[in-house]
Parts: structure tokens; sequence; C-alpha cells
């Protein structure tokens, strides 16, 4: 898949920029702000924004995207970086951490009960197969600290739904920021869009965006020259040079 343009530092993708998109909206609680001015309110007492710097950023899933995620939140607000994946080990972390400048034990892998249990900020960024649909369950959810945030820019259905949204319903986290569902488009009667989000319906707070991680100008731009190209080259007869 093309993630970003030529040029583009290591790591860093529109995905990538849209994880951080979501983190900040939910963290500074802009679009529930936004919403005040228009009906005549102005500040909002609760809850109050949340300060990233020397937070703990969970990655569950440390390839180019969770890697790229990290690296932002390394460098940009001094996060503290743990992963976890079922496959990864810490000389794979720093190896991860090499490869976009970062120095070995920036990411530090941990157990995923850990990973849950510790993260102030989790986000999801493993590839949706048969053996990671659901990874993220019930239990899992349960012991996200009441403060946390959670968010998923890869896949809905590695996030048992019914469980994540019974947890935002409850109130259970801080807040929740998503780009993927299980259905999509979401159907007109979709808990999530029907639901009254936010502390001050004794919910979470919830950021959501239409799957638009990737509709990013460059990276539209990119993806429809290089089907072009593959195009003609499939006409010639010649072999494939992108896959988008």
């Amino acid at each position: 898949m093309l993630t970003c343009s030529e040029g583009t530092p290591p790591g860093l993708a529109t995905t990538t920029q849209h994880t951080w998109s979501l983190v900040l909206s939910l963290v500074a609680n802009i679009p529930r702000d936004n919403a005040l001015l228009p009906s005549g309110s102005w500040l909002h007492a609760s809850p109050l924004n949340t300060y990233l710097p020397g937070l703990t950023l969970g990655l569950l899933g440390l390839g180019k995207l969770g890697a790229g995620t990290a690296r932002i939140g390394a460098l940009a607000f001094g996060m503290k970086i743990i992963a976890w994946s079922p496959h990864l080990t810490q000389d794979r972390a720093d190896e991860s951490a090499a490869a976009i400048g970062l120095p070995a034990g920036t990411f530090r892998v941990v157990s995923k009960a850990d990973l849950f249990e510790q993260s102030d900020v989790l986000s999801v960024h493993i590839v949706l197969s048969d053996q990671t649909r659901g990874i993220v369950g019930a239990d899992d959810l349960g012991t996200l600290k009441s403060t946390a945030f959670l968010v998923n820019t890869s896949r809905g259905p590695l996030i048992d739904e019914k469980a994540l949204l019974d947890t935002l319903d409850q109130g259970r986290i801080r807040g929740y920021a998503g780009d993927v569902f299980d259905v999509e488009p979401l159907p007109l009667d979709s808990r999530w869009r029907t639901t009254k989000w936010g502390a001050e319906h004794g919910r979470s707070e919830v950021v959501l965006t239409p799957h638009s991680g990737y509709a990013y100008e460059g990276q539209m731009r990119t993806m429809w020259e290089k089907t072009r190209e593959n195009l003609g080259r499939l006409a010639r007869d010649e072999e494939l040079q992108w896959k988008l």
C-alpha cells in the first residue's frame, strides 16, 4: 500500500497524521468545545483537557504505522512508549526504533496485560487477520484506566465492538477516537451515530471520522497516478510496478 509521498520522513504516513489528529482532538476536547460556541456557551467545566508530556503511549502493533505514531509521541510530547503484539520482541522493537532514528530502548515491549493497564493513550496499529480479529476484548477493555484514551485507525473488527460500545456507554474510560468500524458505512441506526456521547451524558468522550485516514490530497493524487501507471503497464503486458 502507498502510505506516504516521496520524501516523507520514515514512519510518517497519512494514517499516522490522522491518528494524531484524533488523539489531539480527543485529549483537548476540541469537537466538544467547538460545539459550544454556536450554542452560546463558553468554557466547559468537565472533563478538563489532558496534558500529554510524561504520560504513557501504548501501541498495539509496532509496524511502520505504530512506530511512526510512537516516534511523534516520544519526540513531540515526551511520552513514554510501550508496545505489544503477538510476536513482538525487544530486539525487534529496538530495530524499529533504529529505523526511524531513535535509540534502543525508546520502545519498551511489555505484556498484553501491562499494555492495557499502563497506557494513558492506547493506539491500535495491527493488521486484521483471522488471528487478530477481536484481539481486544471485554477483559482487555476492562483493565484500561478510567482516565485512558483508546484510538483505532487500523480496522474495526480488531476490537469487540459491542464490548467497546458498552464500555463507552458506561463511561468506564475517558475517551475513544475511531476511524474504522465493523460495518462501513455506518448504518443510520448505529449506536455510534445515535448515542449522545460525553461526560454530560454519563458517557465517555467520543471522536469519530468516516474511515478518512487515507483521504489526504497528496496520498490520493499519488494513488491515482500509480494506478494509471499500472494500467498502462497491464495494457503493455508489463510487470506491475506499484502495489496499491
